[in-house]
């Protein structure tokens, strides 16, 4: 069955990869009618990548890190540049229209004449769009403190300070360097709790393992603890579950603790993500993680999606952190991930409940950002 599905997706891929592909070389080279030396050379380029990007994905989690590396570079980043020339020539092919619509048929040295002043400024655009995303998202880590007040919480939790990360991404782009960093910056918080809301890795602990490694130096006076995020299950989720235990981190698997001393403590549950419906041992259990817990104490939960919330409030719920929206990473498709999902970034409130959406630490694909940055959250609880 994943066979078919991979099968299947790999096929929508390639076709809508030749289909832009296709649309950009008509646009760019095509249209304007450049020199013949020119127009051989920015075809052979495109069919080139048209090629490289579906086959990089593909070969992306079968050969070693180190070999691919280099390539992944270039798929991804290509892929991110072709989004915003794609933007690009879509605007300028709206201003085209425009023009067609309220003047005379223009003569062939003037057509020609207009289509290079478009190619040339979709091209532009779209490598200033690129690379202003790009510098954003290897920018420093944002640190955004946001303080959360909830009822019920116990005197002595005053000021608990909870770091969490989420959407990370280790895999062929992010790696140990990235890690090392992120270790030392969390620690440098002094946080009482570190929480890691899925989407940690892109690839099987084989190719990763090393790189994940420095985590077991994260330092917290409650710990540090991890729920699934959709890309666990892509890339091996019993494997990981037991690397990150191994490393020092506790993983919530539909599971609840108890964090704090004496009269001042609070729950910390966690579950599984949605992406675990397919596999029976790991599927979300919001009931399970939340049973026999104290009504009184307030509950942090721990859940990939934002989508949880529903149930969440639900079943009484103080707050929720999520990630895997990552803001929306790339506008505009900050408005698409708004339709699946009710919460995009930020704090907000759901009923009686509140939740925490992460724009993510890392990146997916693309080492791209337009809108978004890459964040580390310190949220500091008190008392309503």
């Amino acid at each position: 069955m994943r066979a078919v599905q991979m099968v299947i997706f790999l096929a929508v891929l390639s076709l809508m990869t030749w289909g832009v592909h296709h649309y950009l070389w008509a646009r760019l080279v095509r249209d304007p009618a450049w020199s013949s030396g020119v127009t051989r050379l920015a075809t052979w380029t495109i069919v080139t990548l048209a090629v490289l990007l579906p086959l990089g994905m593909m070969l992306n989690r079968a050969l070693p890190r180190a070999v691919m590396q280099p390539v992944a570079w270039a798929v991804f980043s290509w892929m991110g540049l072709s989004f915003f020339l794609l933007l690009g020539v879509a605007g300028t092919d709206v201003v085209r229209a425009l023009m067609g619509a309220v003047s005379s048929p223009m003569d062939p040295s003037r057509r020609t004449f207009f289509a290079r002043a478009f190619a040339a400024v979709a091209g532009l655009g779209g490598v200033v769009a690129g690379l202003v995303a790009m510098r954003t998202a290897l920018a420093p880590w944002t640190v955004r403190t946001v303080p959360v007040k909830l009822a019920n919480l116990p005197a002595g939790l005053r000021g608990l300070k909870i770091v969490q990360l989420t959407d990370i991404h280790v895999g062929p782009t992010i790696g140990r360097e990235f890690i090392t960093s992120l270790v030392a910056a969390v620690n440098a918080r002094t946080p009482d709790l570190v929480v890691i809301t899925g989407d940690l890795v892109d690839g099987s602990v084989a190719q990763l393992g090393a790189h994940v490694a420095p985590l077991a130096g994260l330092r917290a006076k409650h710990g540090v603890m991890f729920v699934t995020g959709n890309h666990e299950y892509y890339s091996g989720v019993d494997a990981w579950v037991a690397e990150l235990r191994r490393l020092g981190i506790r993983v919530l698997a539909n599971e609840r603790v108890t964090v704090g001393e004496g009269a001042d403590v609070l729950d910390v549950a966690g579950v599984n993500d949605y992406a675990a419906k397919r596999f029976d041992t790991f599927k979300p259990d919001m009931a399970r993680a939340l049973e026999g817990r104290d009504a009184a104490r307030p509950v942090v939960l721990l859940a990939h999606q934002p989508k949880h919330i529903h149930e969440a409030a639900e079943r009484g719920v103080s707050l929720v952190l999520s990630g895997h929206t990552h803001g929306g990473q790339i506008w505009p498709w900050t408005k698409l991930v708004a339709l699946d999902q009710p919460y995009l970034a930020g704090l907000h409130r759901h009923r009686d409940t509140q939740i925490y959406v992460s724009e993510g630490t890392g990146y997916w694909g693309p080492p791209m950002r337009l809108g978004t940055a890459p964040e580390i959250t310190e949220l500091v609880l008190d008392r309503a």
